[in-house]
């Protein structure tokens, strides 16, 4: 048996006790990423090196019995990156998605991290990663906020109690240091009140499960929006107070002029640009093309009604090359896609603490080499 070719097999019962869902760490993990990124020591997908992933786009009809169609949220993706640093590993997340799962009795999506040696490709850790991914996504809104949120932001607002939505909460409470009382909107009452309850009883604050995404939007400080399906939530300009914070890990419903009216900071530019020359001249535009409000930025951006110029990167400004916040008065939209890197940070960060406390199952991929 080639001991060189050993990889490490996590449970999402081991990865989440060898620390996925530890969130104040994997924000201080994803900070890291961003600084890397902002100095431009990683690489993805595509020839620009930013390639969000590649993605299965399923046909809305289809003369084949078992092939799946187009649905809410119905993909399968493999997003694959490499991340130096520390971190010098490569990695791929991979994933399948459908709403519908729910009335299965199984989560919305269902998620796989692999690492590999980055000199040889063999695999060093295959990890179950919806804690994983969960955790790293939510973790992204209180990095934005690090650096673009009021540091006297008071009320916090989410539109979304669902895993995603309850995790980006979660992070922002430990980013924002100041919040006194906290509205939860969510079409699901009963999942907003549990949201709620669980954030008072963690965090010690007002906590208020409201009736309308209007009443959780008026006069919040920082806003986020986490919510699946194929309808977006309405974030009319006037509820947007002065000096908010609107982080977008979902798509929302917002005017062109309300995002010309603020400044608009991205995880990834590039990444943007990439999306961009895979998609252009396809039917629709870009919104048509891309889910969540990336699509619509890009069309602003085609359209010159939107600058790149005015655009924020957040790597830039983690990395200090760039000006995040710059007065109490700005408005803020900060728009994410999520990224690979941000996987293989994270999941490199559970295979060192599963190593550590002896967790996982050792596989063997050949005997002999072939």
């Amino acid at each position: 048996m080639d001991e060189r070719l050993n990889f490490l097999f996590l449970t999402e019962e081991e990865a989440i006790q060898a620390g996925a869902k530890d969130m104040a760490h994997c924000i201080e993990v994803m900070d890291e990423v961003f600084q890397l990124m902002g100095k431009g020591d990683y690489i993805m997908g595509g020839p620009n090196h930013n390639a969000h992933g590649i993605k299965i786009y399923f046909p809305k009809e289809t003369k084949f019995p078992n092939m799946p169609i187009k649905g809410p949220d119905r993909r399968f993706m493999a997003l694959p990156a490499y991340l130096g640093g520390r971190y010098n590993c490569c990695g791929q997340k991979w994933y399948g998605s459908n709403i519908a799962n729910h009335e299965k009795g199984l989560p919305r999506s269902i998620l796989t991290t692999l690492l590999n040696d980055p000199d040889t490709g063999a695999p060093i850790a295959f990890i179950s990663a919806n804690a994983l991914s969960a955790t790293r996504t939510g973790a992204i809104p209180a990095v934005g906020a690090k650096y673009f949120a009021r540091k006297d932001a008071k009320v916090l607002s989410a539109v979304g109690a669902g895993v995603i939505g309850r995790a980006c909460m979660s992070a922002l409470m430990i980013a924002l240091k100041n919040i006194e009382e906290v509205r939860v909107y969510d079409l699901n009452y009963e999942a907003a009140k549990a949201c709620c309850d669980q954030l008072s009883c963690t965090y010690g604050v007002r906590a208020l499960a409201v009736g309308s995404v209007e009443e959780a939007v008026c006069k919040a400080d920082v806003v986020n929006v986490a919510t699946s399906g194929a309808v977006s939530p309405e974030i009319r300009d006037e509820w947007l107070k002065e000096g908010v914070l609107l982080t977008l890990p979902a798509g929302a419903n917002i005017t062109g002029s309300t995002m010309k009216k603020c400044r608009i900071a991205v995880d990834n530019r590039k990444m943007y640009e990439a999306y961009a020359n895979e998609l252009r001249g396809l039917p629709g535009g870009f919104s048509a093309n891309l889910s969540g409000i990336c699509g619509f930025m890009m069309d602003l951006l085609e359209s010159k009604e939107l600058n790149n110029e005015d655009i924020v990167d957040l790597g830039d400004v983690a990395n200090g090359s760039s000006i995040g916040r710059s007065n109490d008065s700005e408005r803020f939209i900060f728009i994410m896609d999520g990224m690979p890197i941000e996987d293989v940070a994270w999941g490199c960060t559970i295979y060192q603490n599963a190593l550590k406390q002896g967790l996982g199952t050792r596989l063997n991929l050949w005997e002999n080499i072939l």
